[in-house]
């Protein structure tokens, strides 16, 4: 193996010398990983998590291949021979990413096409011109909170990248206040380790499945319903799931890098922002290292045998950031990238999730048009997790200022116009107990009222 020049190797992991893809040095530096492993071949093994072994896939042809041939690598995580032999943590952070869920993600053959069909028409009905002005009056919410609360500061990571997405996706579900509070409860409880976090969010969304069956809305959640391929409650809830956990973290990480990279000295005023998005998906993927596949066969990769059942893992943080595609990548499409990943499995939600990545960007400068990041982009950190490419936080500063709801905000969102008409299933007081405080998307529906 040849080292790459400047790239001090990072350490193996000492049970098996695999170089671990999680913690604080490998947030410090993982393009330096990434390019260590690039030595190694298209794939080598690394720890995703402490115990639990993959093969990771950092060269852009070889992940496309794996991606479009469905036939030798398949997305069925029973078959994992680790987890099947008990040699995977039960504790392990890796499970809540990696076991089986009966949802598309996890799907192979005709029970894939039947549950992705369905969300992909469903998310297809969505008038873009609607998630717009969602996204739009989302952003302004958030802006109001920080932008006149504070002196000029804000940290916009917690502040206004990772409340957004969650407030879009609670009104594209058609979610009442009070369970659309719990579901931006449960869903970021999952995602921090909130003890009972999965038990609150799966509470939450069987009581909108249970509601939209009551009385159907012109939501995302009433279209997928109401979809040919009649999904069950259980799948209902499953493919809920997956939209929620599989549209807001990487739509947060899109939105924080995009927002950092075009306030920062490096970045040429005047370019759109649809440039800056579409450069963070090709250097800085929102979902860095996922998408395990399992061959049905043993299988060669570069030299390296991967045993059938074995987990291979894509870096599309590594795969878009191959040096091998230096020579022709202004040839390729701005679309080339594998950040929505490619093949059967490719995001059904790109071209939303790329539509609101855009529009809360630019909400923001048109809001705060003189906002600046408070140290250069080089010396922000990175999440020391595996899974997604996200700052950890993205200090700014600006001229504080009043946003208020425009009447265009206050008529046109359907959840806050009904949200006096349709509700849950009343939750009854437990033990007298004070009403509990509202949540963040029952103040945003308040805010769109001009309560």
């Amino acid at each position: 193996m040849q080292q790459q020049p400047g790239i001090e190797p990072p350490p193996g992991c000492p049970a098996h010398g695999n170089i671990p893809l999680y913690g604080p040095r490998f947030g410090s530096d993982p393009d330096g990983h990434y390019a260590h492993l690039r030595g190694l071949g298209p794939s080598a093994p690394v720890d995703i998590a402490p115990g639990v072994e993959v093969e990771l896939v950092t060269s852009y042809d070889a992940a496309l291949y794996i991606l479009q041939n469905p036939a030798s690598f398949v997305r069925d995580s029973r078959r994992w021979n680790a987890l099947n032999e008990g040699r995977v943590p039960e504790d392990s952070p890796a499970l809540p990413m990696l076991a089986y869920r009966p949802n598309a993600l996890f799907s192979d053959g005709a029970a894939h096409a039947r549950l992705r069909q369905a969300v992909t028409d469903s998310l297809a009905s969505v008038n873009e011109l609607q998630l717009v002005r969602q996204t739009q009056a989302s952003a302004d919410y958030l802006i109001s909170r920080f932008s006149s609360e504070r002196l000029g500061q804000a940290e916009l990571m917690a502040e206004y990248a990772q409340p957004l997405p969650l407030l879009v996706f609670s009104d594209l579900f058609g979610c009442p206040p009070e369970i659309g509070d719990r579901v931006i409860a449960g869903i970021t409880g999952i995602f921090s380790g909130s003890a009972g976090a999965d038990q609150l969010l799966a509470e939450a969304l069987n009581e909108l499945i249970a509601l939209k069956r009551r009385s159907p809305g012109d939501d995302l959640t009433t279209r997928l319903m109401q979809h040919s391929a009649q999904l069950s409650d259980e799948e209902m809830l499953h493919q809920l799931v997956t939209l929620l956990s599989g549209g807001t973290t990487p739509l947060s990480a899109a939105i924080g890098t995009a927002s950092a990279l075009i306030l920062g000295e490096e970045w040429q005023s005047g370019l759109p922002v649809e440039d800056a998005v579409t450069q963070i998906l090709w250097n800085y993927a929102p979902i860095a290292n996922y998408a395990a596949h399992y061959p049905t066969h043993d299988v060669e990769l570069g030299g390296r045998v991967v045993k059938a059942n074995d987990p291979v893992l894509i870096s599309f943080a590594a795969a878009n950031t191959d040096p091998r595609l230096a020579e022709h990548r202004e040839q390729l499409s701005a679309k080339a990238h594998l950040a929505f990943g490619a093949g059967p499995h490719a995001c059904p939600a790109k071209d939303p999730a790329f539509v609101i990545a855009v529009t809360a960007v630019e909400t923001l400068l048109n809001r705060l048009p003189d906002i600046e990041v408070r140290m250069p982009f080089k010396d922000l950190s990175w999440v020391p997790a595996p899974w997604s490419r996200s700052l950890v936080a993205l200090p700014v500063r600006f001229t504080p200022r009043i946003v208020v709801p425009t009447a265009a905000q206050r008529a046109e969102s359907p959840v806050a116009a009904s949200a006096g008409q349709v509700t849950a299933t009343p939750r009854p007081a437990m033990g007298g107990a004070a009403k509990p405080k509202s949540g963040l998307f029952s103040r945003f529906l308040a805010w769109t009222r001009g309560e």
